[in-house]
């Protein structure tokens, strides 16, 4: 809108310089070893330096795969490839999709039962086709209706929270990242240290750490990728479990549409749509991405 200690500065490996022998070297304590024995001992350390640096070089990429993004290197998160939109934003509406189901209806009243399907039910329907974690759609579901009882002049769709999650996260799966049964996205997901580079802003830490690991700078973090900040104002607990927490699917999604919902807009209109999506990222490119995103899950949800 998730390193291994470096060695004492100016510590290295060094092959000693030949000298003479102060110490008794058991034959003839004040003569120095012959220079055949020197260069012998020279090329022996200098083998044994390289094959410490290849052993430490191994070890830290092992570890960097192990942690994945929680690790919070310096590799940008990219916005993942969607093909724009061939649209003109502010002239496009929110892309239309089927209703989400309403919460807290009995499974017996599913489809084969001849009745409306429940919210587990409409996810798992439309996972396949759409290729997104029926546990996502869930948590997009419930943030549409929390949003439309809150603030039904908005018209938020879960297609626009869903296309915002496709680009920055994939649905929480980047690098191989999961969503919980509870939610939450392991390993969490963050950004980079937002200092000004990239097209980024530079924004100083506003969190301690607590959120991204970094005392320096803020970073974006989870599955919507919330900048501390913006999540301090944000924050929501859309799974009822008493913790507001971005790296949880349910609570960033929850965020998201309250977010994209603020200054009155109506996501129902062109331009409402695009005020709100270009308030995530100011950039028309990332708009259409999202756009192209949103209409491909309207329309899976359409079957």
């Amino acid at each position: 809108m998730s390193a291994p200690t470096d060695p004492t500065p100016g510590s290295r490996d060094r092959v000693p310089a030949s000298r003479r022998s102060t110490v008794r070297s058991g034959t003839d304590g004040g003569e120095a070893p012959p220079r055949r024995r020197l260069a012998v001992l020279g090329r022996l350390g200098l083998v044994l330096v390289l094959l410490l640096a290849v052993v430490a070089t191994v070890v830290l990429v092992n570890h960097q795969g192990e942690f994945g993004r929680e690790d919070v290197g310096a590799e940008e998160i990219p916005a993942l490839e969607v093909e724009p939109a061939p649209v003109a934003l502010g002239t496009v509406a929110q892309p239309g999709a089927l209703a989400v189901p309403t919460l807290g209806g009995a499974a017996a009243s599913g489809p084969a039962a001849g009745g409306q399907a429940t919210l587990a039910e409409w996810s798992e329907g439309i996972a396949g086709r759409a290729d997104v974690p029926a546990r996502a759609l869930q948590a997009y579901g419930v943030a549409d209706q929390a949003v439309k009882r809150e603030k039904p002049d908005c018209n938020l769709s879960w297609v626009t929270i869903a296309g915002l999650a496709r680009i920055e996260s994939n649905h929480g799966r980047y690098r191989g990242a999961s969503i919980a049964g509870n939610g939450d996205v392991t390993p969490r997901i963050i950004g980079v240290p937002l200092d000004g580079t990239g097209g980024n802003r530079t924004i100083g830490d506003t969190d301690g750490g607590v959120l991204d690991g970094d005392r320096a700078l803020d970073r974006a973090v989870g599955p919507l990728q919330f900048i501390p900040s913006t999540w301090a104002k944000w924050r929501s607990d859309g799974n009822g479990d008493g913790v507001a927490d971005p790296n949880n699917i349910d609570d960033a999604a929850l965020a998201a549409g309250r977010y994209l919902c603020a200054n009155d807009r109506d996501l129902a209109t062109g331009p409402g749509w695009r005020a709100a999506v270009l308030s995530y990222n100011n950039s028309d490119e990332y708009g259409r991405r999202v756009y192209a995103a949103a209409d491909q899950y309207a329309r899976a949800s359409q079957g």
